[in-house]
Protein backbone atom coordinates (compact mmCIF):
# COMPACT_ATOMS: atom_id res chain seq x y z
CA UNK A 1 0.00 0.00 0.00
CA UNK A 2 1.50 3.51 -1.23
CA UNK A 3 1.62 5.04 2.02
CA UNK A 4 2.02 8.56 0.69
CA UNK A 5 -0.62 8.50 -1.77
CA UNK A 6 -3.13 7.52 0.86
CA UNK A 7 -2.03 10.08 2.98
CA UNK A 8 -2.99 12.54 -0.06
CA UNK A 9 -6.62 11.26 -0.53
CA UNK A 10 -7.35 11.57 2.92
CA UNK A 11 -5.46 14.81 3.04
CA UNK A 12 -7.69 15.96 -0.08
CA UNK A 13 -11.14 14.47 1.23
CA UNK A 14 -11.32 15.49 4.75
CA UNK A 15 -10.20 19.11 4.53
CA UNK A 16 -14.02 20.00 3.44
CA UNK A 17 -15.34 17.70 5.47
CA UNK A 18 -17.60 19.06 8.85
CA UNK A 19 -17.20 17.52 11.69
CA UNK A 20 -20.89 18.30 13.20
CA UNK A 21 -22.97 15.15 13.04
CA UNK A 22 -25.18 15.29 9.55
CA UNK A 23 -28.79 14.05 9.61
CA UNK A 24 -30.33 12.23 6.78
CA UNK A 25 -32.47 13.89 4.14
CA UNK A 26 -36.09 13.63 4.90
CA UNK A 27 -36.92 9.70 3.32
CA UNK A 28 -39.11 10.15 -0.04
CA UNK A 29 -42.12 8.37 -0.66
CA UNK A 30 -41.69 8.62 -5.00
CA UNK A 31 -38.94 6.58 -5.17
CA UNK A 32 -40.23 4.05 -7.48
CA UNK A 33 -37.88 1.16 -6.19
CA UNK A 34 -38.23 2.24 -2.16
CA UNK A 35 -36.57 -0.14 0.35
CA UNK A 36 -36.96 0.64 4.03
CA UNK A 37 -33.27 0.96 6.52
CA UNK A 38 -33.29 0.85 10.01
CA UNK A 39 -31.47 3.88 12.20
CA UNK A 40 -31.00 5.33 15.18
CA UNK A 41 -32.59 8.81 16.02
CA UNK A 42 -32.31 11.29 18.92
CA UNK A 43 -34.93 13.86 19.66
CA UNK A 44 -33.65 14.48 23.71
CA UNK A 45 -30.99 14.79 25.28
CA UNK A 46 -30.87 12.00 28.02
CA UNK A 47 -29.55 8.87 28.92
CA UNK A 48 -28.64 7.05 25.85
CA UNK A 49 -30.40 3.56 26.17
CA UNK A 50 -33.38 5.77 27.03
CA UNK A 51 -33.76 8.45 24.36
CA UNK A 52 -32.10 6.43 21.14
CA UNK A 53 -34.86 5.45 19.41
CA UNK A 54 -34.90 2.87 15.78
CA UNK A 55 -36.96 4.57 13.24
CA UNK A 56 -37.61 3.40 9.86
CA UNK A 57 -36.88 5.19 6.57
CA UNK A 58 -37.67 5.26 3.04
CA UNK A 59 -34.74 5.01 0.30
CA UNK A 60 -35.02 8.43 -1.99
CA UNK A 61 -33.59 9.21 -5.44
CA UNK A 62 -29.96 10.78 -5.36
CA UNK A 63 -29.94 14.27 -6.42
CA UNK A 64 -26.68 15.48 -7.78
CA UNK A 65 -23.32 14.28 -6.57
CA UNK A 66 -24.98 12.20 -4.39
CA UNK A 67 -24.01 8.33 -3.60
CA UNK A 68 -25.76 5.53 -1.56
CA UNK A 69 -23.33 3.81 1.02
CA UNK A 70 -24.41 0.73 2.69
CA UNK A 71 -22.93 1.19 6.48
CA UNK A 72 -20.95 -1.89 7.06
CA UNK A 73 -19.50 -1.25 10.70
CA UNK A 74 -19.70 2.33 12.65
CA UNK A 75 -18.16 1.92 16.83
CA UNK A 76 -19.95 3.27 19.85
CA UNK A 77 -17.41 5.58 21.39
CA UNK A 78 -17.60 7.85 24.93
CA UNK A 79 -18.23 10.95 23.41
CA UNK A 80 -20.87 9.27 21.27
CA UNK A 81 -22.55 8.65 24.72
CA UNK A 82 -21.79 12.12 26.25
CA UNK A 83 -23.65 14.30 23.72
CA UNK A 84 -26.32 11.80 23.60
CA UNK A 85 -26.56 12.73 27.33
CA UNK A 86 -25.83 16.74 26.91
CA UNK A 87 -22.58 16.34 28.49
CA UNK A 88 -20.23 16.72 25.47
CA UNK A 89 -18.25 19.73 24.03
CA UNK A 90 -20.61 19.97 21.59
CA UNK A 91 -24.23 19.52 21.37
CA UNK A 92 -26.03 17.57 18.58
CA UNK A 93 -28.61 19.54 16.79
CA UNK A 94 -31.73 17.65 17.50
CA UNK A 95 -33.16 15.32 15.46
CA UNK A 96 -29.92 13.54 15.59
CA UNK A 97 -28.42 10.50 13.97
CA UNK A 98 -25.74 9.50 16.24
CA UNK A 99 -22.49 7.79 15.34
CA UNK A 100 -19.54 9.99 14.24
CA UNK A 101 -17.44 7.71 11.96
CA UNK A 102 -17.63 4.01 10.19
CA UNK A 103 -16.96 2.04 7.08
CA UNK A 104 -19.57 1.98 4.45
CA UNK A 105 -20.07 0.17 0.53
CA UNK A 106 -20.62 2.60 -1.94
CA UNK A 107 -23.90 0.93 -3.45
CA UNK A 108 -25.18 3.97 -5.76
CA UNK A 109 -23.65 6.64 -7.40
CA UNK A 110 -25.41 9.96 -9.57
CA UNK A 111 -23.98 10.35 -12.41
CA UNK A 112 -21.56 12.86 -12.08
CA UNK A 113 -19.75 11.46 -9.65
CA UNK A 114 -16.60 10.09 -11.31
CA UNK A 115 -14.05 9.56 -8.29
CA UNK A 116 -15.80 6.43 -6.72
CA UNK A 117 -17.09 3.30 -8.14
CA UNK A 118 -19.93 1.11 -7.23
CA UNK A 119 -18.91 -1.61 -4.03
CA UNK A 120 -15.66 0.93 -3.14
CA UNK A 121 -15.05 0.70 0.32
CA UNK A 122 -15.37 4.49 1.95
CA UNK A 123 -14.45 5.81 5.27
CA UNK A 124 -17.42 8.24 6.89
CA UNK A 125 -16.53 10.68 9.00
CA UNK A 126 -18.91 13.82 10.65
CA UNK A 127 -21.81 12.15 9.66
CA UNK A 128 -24.39 9.97 11.75
CA UNK A 129 -23.02 6.35 10.95
CA UNK A 130 -25.53 4.38 13.29
CA UNK A 131 -27.82 3.65 10.66
CA UNK A 132 -28.11 0.90 7.90
CA UNK A 133 -27.99 3.11 4.98
CA UNK A 134 -26.34 6.79 4.51
CA UNK A 135 -26.92 9.25 1.44
CA UNK A 136 -24.61 12.04 1.11
CA UNK A 137 -22.77 13.68 -1.15
CA UNK A 138 -19.67 12.07 -2.86
CA UNK A 139 -17.21 14.93 -1.24
CA UNK A 140 -18.25 13.65 2.29
CA UNK A 141 -17.08 9.96 2.39
CA UNK A 142 -12.97 8.96 2.13
CA UNK A 143 -12.24 6.26 -0.43
CA UNK A 144 -10.13 3.51 0.45
CA UNK A 145 -8.03 1.56 -2.16
CA UNK A 146 -8.67 -1.04 -3.54
CA UNK A 147 -8.06 -4.06 -0.27
CA UNK A 148 -8.86 -6.48 -2.84
CA UNK A 149 -11.15 -9.21 -0.68
CA UNK A 150 -11.04 -7.48 3.59
CA UNK A 151 -11.84 -10.10 5.60
CA UNK A 152 -14.62 -8.63 8.43
CA UNK A 153 -11.96 -8.25 11.13
CA UNK A 154 -10.21 -5.41 8.69
CA UNK A 155 -13.68 -3.82 7.94
CA UNK A 156 -14.66 -3.68 11.39
CA UNK A 157 -11.00 -2.00 12.28
CA UNK A 158 -11.05 0.51 9.34
CA UNK A 159 -14.34 1.15 11.04
CA UNK A 160 -12.81 2.93 14.01
CA UNK A 161 -9.38 4.80 12.20
CA UNK A 162 -10.63 7.90 11.92
CA UNK A 163 -10.68 8.83 15.84
CA UNK A 164 -9.24 6.94 18.74
CA UNK A 165 -5.81 6.16 16.50
CA UNK A 166 -5.40 9.83 14.85
CA UNK A 167 -5.75 11.23 18.72
CA UNK A 168 -3.20 8.36 19.80
CA UNK A 169 -0.70 9.12 17.14
CA UNK A 170 -1.14 12.94 17.73
CA UNK A 171 -0.99 13.31 21.77
CA UNK A 172 2.61 11.20 21.38
CA UNK A 173 3.24 13.96 18.57
CA UNK A 174 2.10 17.01 19.53
CA UNK A 175 3.56 17.74 23.22
CA UNK A 176 7.09 16.12 23.37
CA UNK A 177 10.19 15.27 21.35
CA UNK A 178 9.90 12.06 22.68
CA UNK A 179 12.76 9.72 22.09
CA UNK A 180 13.32 5.85 21.90
CA UNK A 181 13.85 4.93 25.59
CA UNK A 182 11.47 7.71 26.97
CA UNK A 183 9.00 6.66 29.63
CA UNK A 184 5.60 7.95 29.33
CA UNK A 185 2.54 6.99 31.81
CA UNK A 186 -1.10 6.87 30.67
CA UNK A 187 -4.68 6.37 32.63
CA UNK A 188 -7.95 4.30 30.61
CA UNK A 189 -4.65 2.38 28.99
CA UNK A 190 -7.63 -0.25 28.43
CA UNK A 191 -9.68 1.99 26.29
CA UNK A 192 -9.32 2.02 22.90
CA UNK A 193 -7.23 5.46 22.58
CA UNK A 194 -5.19 3.62 25.55
CA UNK A 195 -4.55 0.54 23.12
CA UNK A 196 -3.75 2.28 19.78
CA UNK A 197 -1.26 4.48 22.26
CA UNK A 198 0.66 1.02 23.91
CA UNK A 199 1.07 -0.08 20.10
CA UNK A 200 2.52 2.86 18.07
CA UNK A 201 4.78 3.66 21.06
CA UNK A 202 6.18 0.45 21.30
CA UNK A 203 7.04 0.68 17.39
CA UNK A 204 9.20 3.67 18.16
CA UNK A 205 11.01 2.14 21.34
CA UNK A 206 9.01 4.22 23.80
CA UNK A 207 8.39 2.46 27.08
CA UNK A 208 4.97 2.79 28.90
CA UNK A 209 3.25 2.93 32.11
CA UNK A 210 -0.29 1.67 31.65
CA UNK A 211 -2.58 2.78 34.50
CA UNK A 212 -6.31 0.69 35.14
CA UNK A 213 -8.91 0.89 37.51
CA UNK A 214 -9.55 -2.71 37.86
CA UNK A 215 -7.88 -6.20 37.67
CA UNK A 216 -7.59 -8.67 35.10
CA UNK A 217 -6.60 -5.95 31.75
CA UNK A 218 -2.67 -6.69 32.36
CA UNK A 219 -2.39 -9.95 29.90
CA UNK A 220 -4.26 -7.94 27.17
CA UNK A 221 -1.73 -4.76 27.82
CA UNK A 222 1.22 -6.80 28.06
CA UNK A 223 0.40 -8.47 24.44
CA UNK A 224 0.14 -5.41 23.06
CA UNK A 225 3.71 -3.78 23.96
CA UNK A 226 2.80 -2.22 27.51
CA UNK A 227 5.89 -2.35 29.79
CA UNK A 228 4.08 -2.11 33.15
CA UNK A 229 0.36 -2.08 34.11
CA UNK A 230 -0.45 -0.57 37.39
CA UNK A 231 -3.80 -0.33 39.21
CA UNK A 232 -5.45 3.64 39.96
CA UNK A 233 -4.78 4.26 43.83
CA UNK A 234 -3.61 7.06 46.28
CA UNK A 235 0.01 5.38 45.92
CA UNK A 236 -0.12 5.82 41.82
CA UNK A 237 3.26 8.32 41.76
CA UNK A 238 5.12 5.75 43.89
CA UNK A 239 3.95 2.38 41.99
CA UNK A 240 5.39 4.54 38.75
CA UNK A 241 8.61 5.22 40.26
CA UNK A 242 9.04 1.59 40.92
CA UNK A 243 7.99 0.57 37.61
CA UNK A 244 10.56 2.82 35.81
CA UNK A 245 13.33 2.23 38.06
CA UNK A 246 12.55 6.06 39.02
CA UNK A 247 13.74 7.51 35.75
CA UNK A 248 12.27 10.46 34.56
CA UNK A 249 8.59 10.08 33.18
CA UNK A 250 8.52 12.89 30.50
CA UNK A 251 4.66 12.60 29.34
CA UNK A 252 1.24 11.52 31.56
CA UNK A 253 -1.52 11.24 29.07
CA UNK A 254 -5.00 11.19 31.03
CA UNK A 255 -8.70 10.56 30.04
CA UNK A 256 -9.65 9.71 33.63
CA UNK A 257 -10.09 13.05 35.71
CA UNK A 258 -10.51 13.44 38.87
CA UNK A 259 -7.66 12.71 41.29
CA UNK A 260 -6.05 10.11 38.63
CA UNK A 261 -4.89 13.43 36.85
CA UNK A 262 -2.91 14.88 39.95
CA UNK A 263 -0.80 11.09 40.54
CA UNK A 264 -0.37 11.62 37.08
CA UNK A 265 1.14 14.99 37.81
CA UNK A 266 2.96 13.81 40.98
CA UNK A 267 4.53 11.29 38.39
CA UNK A 268 6.20 13.29 36.01
CA UNK A 269 9.75 14.11 36.35
CA UNK A 270 10.95 18.00 36.07
CA UNK A 271 9.66 19.50 33.14
CA UNK A 272 7.60 16.73 31.87
CA UNK A 273 4.16 17.94 30.10
CA UNK A 274 0.40 16.09 31.15
CA UNK A 275 -1.99 15.99 28.63
CA UNK A 276 -5.55 15.57 29.35
CA UNK A 277 -8.36 14.07 27.16
CA UNK A 278 -11.37 13.22 28.89
CA UNK A 279 -12.84 12.82 32.11
CA UNK A 280 -14.30 9.41 32.14
CA UNK A 281 -14.40 9.19 35.97
CA UNK A 282 -16.76 12.27 35.46
CA UNK A 283 -14.84 14.59 38.24
CA UNK A 284 -13.06 17.40 36.72
CA UNK A 285 -9.60 16.97 37.56
CA UNK A 286 -7.81 17.95 40.55
CA UNK A 287 -4.48 19.00 40.76
CA UNK A 288 -1.87 20.02 42.96
CA UNK A 289 -0.06 23.62 42.17
CA UNK A 290 2.65 23.14 44.22
CA UNK A 291 3.74 19.78 42.20
CA UNK A 292 3.24 22.28 39.37
CA UNK A 293 5.19 24.95 40.64
CA UNK A 294 8.33 22.56 42.16
CA UNK A 295 8.59 20.42 38.82
CA UNK A 296 7.57 23.02 36.55
CA UNK A 297 5.13 20.70 35.11
CA UNK A 298 3.20 21.98 32.03
CA UNK A 299 -0.24 21.22 31.30
CA UNK A 300 -2.02 20.92 28.21
CA UNK A 301 -5.33 19.76 26.71
CA UNK A 302 -6.51 17.57 23.58
CA UNK A 303 -9.54 17.76 21.41
CA UNK A 304 -9.33 16.03 17.94
CA UNK A 305 -12.16 18.99 16.71
CA UNK A 306 -9.95 21.61 17.71
CA UNK A 307 -7.34 19.85 15.91
CA UNK A 308 -8.61 19.27 12.80
CA UNK A 309 -10.34 23.19 12.58
CA UNK A 310 -6.67 24.58 12.64
CA UNK A 311 -4.53 21.73 11.03
CA UNK A 312 -3.18 22.24 7.69
CA UNK A 313 -3.42 19.93 4.73
CA UNK A 314 -0.13 18.83 5.16
CA UNK A 315 -0.60 17.79 8.85
CA UNK A 316 -3.83 15.80 7.94
CA UNK A 317 -1.97 14.32 5.30
CA UNK A 318 0.81 13.15 7.94
CA UNK A 319 -1.68 12.13 10.10
CA UNK A 320 -3.37 9.50 7.85
CA UNK A 321 -0.36 8.44 6.22
CA UNK A 322 0.89 6.73 9.37
CA UNK A 323 -2.12 5.63 10.79
CA UNK A 324 -4.07 3.91 7.66
CA UNK A 325 -1.56 1.77 6.35
CA UNK A 326 -0.81 0.28 9.97
CA UNK A 327 -4.64 -0.84 10.77
CA UNK A 328 -4.83 -2.00 6.89
CA UNK A 329 -1.72 -3.90 7.55
CA UNK A 330 -2.99 -4.96 10.94
CA UNK A 331 -0.31 -4.02 12.99
CA UNK A 332 -2.29 -1.53 14.75
CA UNK A 333 -5.41 -3.02 16.28
CA UNK A 334 -8.72 -2.40 18.54
CA UNK A 335 -10.30 -4.89 20.90
CA UNK A 336 -13.85 -5.27 19.69
CA UNK A 337 -16.38 -6.12 22.51
CA UNK A 338 -19.41 -6.87 20.86
CA UNK A 339 -21.35 -6.52 17.75
CA UNK A 340 -25.25 -5.19 17.45
CA UNK A 341 -27.49 -4.07 14.61
CA UNK A 342 -29.19 -0.95 14.35
CA UNK A 343 -32.32 -2.36 15.73
CA UNK A 344 -30.69 -3.42 18.69
CA UNK A 345 -28.97 0.09 19.76
CA UNK A 346 -30.25 0.47 23.01
CA UNK A 347 -28.91 -3.07 24.20
CA UNK A 348 -25.51 -1.72 22.28
CA UNK A 349 -25.58 1.82 23.89
CA UNK A 350 -26.35 0.25 27.51
CA UNK A 351 -23.32 -1.98 26.97
CA UNK A 352 -20.98 0.77 25.59
CA UNK A 353 -21.44 2.86 29.01
CA UNK A 354 -20.65 -0.38 31.15
CA UNK A 355 -16.99 -0.44 32.51
CA UNK A 356 -16.58 -4.08 32.87
CA UNK A 357 -15.77 -4.60 29.21
CA UNK A 358 -12.56 -4.66 27.11
CA UNK A 359 -12.94 -3.56 23.61
CA UNK A 360 -15.21 -1.26 21.76
CA UNK A 361 -19.01 -1.95 21.35
CA UNK A 362 -19.58 -2.11 17.16
CA UNK A 363 -22.80 -1.32 15.36
CA UNK A 364 -22.29 -3.58 11.95
CA UNK A 365 -25.64 -3.15 10.71
CA UNK A 366 -25.77 -6.11 7.45
CA UNK A 367 -24.42 -8.52 9.74
CA UNK A 368 -25.72 -12.42 9.31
Amino acid sequence: MNKISLGAIFAALISAMPLALAGHHEASMHHDHATTFNYAEINQLGEPATVIEVKEGTSRPLEIGEIRVKVLAAPIHPSNLLAISGNYLTTPVLPSIPGSEGVGQVVELSSEVTHLTKGQLVLLAGMGTWSEEIVAPAAMVIPLPDLGKPSAELIEQLSMSTINPLTALLMLNSYVDLKEGDWIVQSASNSAVGGYLIQLAKQRGIKTVNVVRREGLAEDLMAKGADAVLIDGPDLAQQIASATNNAPVVLAIDAVGGDTFSRLAESLGNGGTLVTYGVLSGKFPTLNLGTVLRNDIRVQSFWLTRWFGAATMADRQAAFGQIIPLIASGALKANIDSRFSVAQIKEAATRAGQRARNGKVLIVPHAH
